[in-house]
């Protein structure tokens, strides 16, 4: 299974006020959609697709491909999964309508999904249609217009509160008290990565990947109180006001889950880059904390410990697994460019960006870095 990472939607050096999910593309590059059988489909579940704006594509990105809309005369976001096969359980529309349908009411950055279709008939594959919330994301690079010594402590205060907020909703208040399987949560995470790096390495895993394998099975720990998970956390996921940088929505919840909160937060962190990591974490180029101003991983750690009152004594573990994780997902990735099966270019270094993440993930592992 290839689980989409989210990259963004927008390269590392841009910030876009376009709703969260990036730039758009030209009409000439749009992949167009029979929006006819989209009207005709709506309009029997009583809702109007406008004919007087055409939709729009955001740009970028590896996963879902998103389309601002016009529904019974308010813009609407469209998302459905990339074309071609889609690995089983990736891209999981139905996930996120579950989610995004009642989480607004206890999560109100959580935008409200209007309707989700299963009908391959219509688009191509299922889709669902939700909430468009308008503003800025920030990528890789801080706006040349804000200074990170200033908002970095403000962004990184923002991110854990909504960590701490997300894991603080009781599931059953919005339906959602038998989303995923958390009892086993971390073993079968262990095992799952683990087949995914065979699977990504052509069967033949090198010596870190077993290494690490190896380490995750000795180093278990116990699943801590099963939470709310968005499982894909970062910046890039957050709508801020281009002016106050205050928080208006938080977007991607297609893997959503409950499981490990330490392990949503071991996620997010993943993607923190600090000024001495190795290159693979400033290839990364996910959020731009290694910035002056930004607080470290670990003072980040300390903050969401503090704020959530959860024990991180063990949080080791869940650093290393998510680390993990992320390398492997890049080699999955750059398998695809080899078999063939995409021609982006952009996945040609992913194998180089894999590896480099999964010996950051060794060094962590035996306390060389943290």
């Amino acid at each position: 299974m290839v689980e989409e990472v989210g990259l963004g939607g927008v390269p590392a050096e841009q910030a876009q006020e376009s709703g969260g999910l990036g730039v758009f593309r030209p009409q000439s590059e749009v992949q167009q959609m029979p929006w006819d059988r989209l009207a005709t489909y709506l309009a029997t579940y009583g809702h109007r697709l406008s004919s007087e704006v055409a939709p729009r594509q955001f740009a970028g990105g590896l996963g879902n491909l998103n389309y601002l809309i016009e529904v019974n005369g308010q813009p609407h976001v469209l998302r459905r999964p990339p074309l071609g096969p889609i690995p089983p359980g990736a891209n999981d529309m139905a996930r996120e309508h579950r989610v995004l349908e009642n989480l607004w009411r206890e999560f109100p950055l959580a935008p409200r999904s209007l309707l989700y279709c299963e009908d391959p008939e219509v688009l191509g594959a299922h889709f669902l249609i939700m909430d468009y919330r308008p503003g800025l994301t920030i990528g890789g690079v801080l706006p040349s217009r804000f200074d990170s010594r200033k908002v970095g402590p403000q962004l990184a205060g923002t991110m854990v509160d909504l960590v701490v907020a997300l894991h603080r909703v009781d599931p059953a208040r919005v339906g959602l008290e038998g989303l995923g399987k958390p009892e086993g949560f971390l073993v079968r995470a262990v095992e799952g990565w683990a087949k995914r790096a065979g699977i990504a390495c052509d069967g033949a895993p090198g010596t870190v990947t077993e290494s690490l394998v190896g380490w995750l099975r000795a180093h278990q720990v116990p699943v801590g109180v099963p939470t709310l998970l968005h499982s894909d956390f970062k910046l890039d996921n957050i709508v801020l006001d281009p002016v106050t940088l205050a928080p208006r929505a938080v977007l991607d919840w297609d893997m959503s889950t409950r499981g490990d909160p330490l392990f949503d937060l071991a996620t997010w962190l993943s993607y923190w880059t600090e000024a001495n990591d190795p290159p693979a974490m400033h290839a990364l180029a996910q959020m731009p904390t290694a910035a002056p101003g930004f607080p470290t991983r670990n003072e980040m750690v300390a903050a969401y410990a503090k704020l959530s009152g959860r024990d991180v004594s063990d949080f080791r573990f869940h650093r290393v697994l998510t680390m993990f994780k992320l390398g492997v997902v890049f080699l999955q990735l750059h398998a695809r460019y080899r078999s063939g099966a995409t021609t982006d270019p952009r996945y040609a270094a992913f194998g180089t960006l894999g590896d480099g993440l999964l010996d950051f993930a060794h060094e962590v592992a035996q306390q060389r870095a943290d």
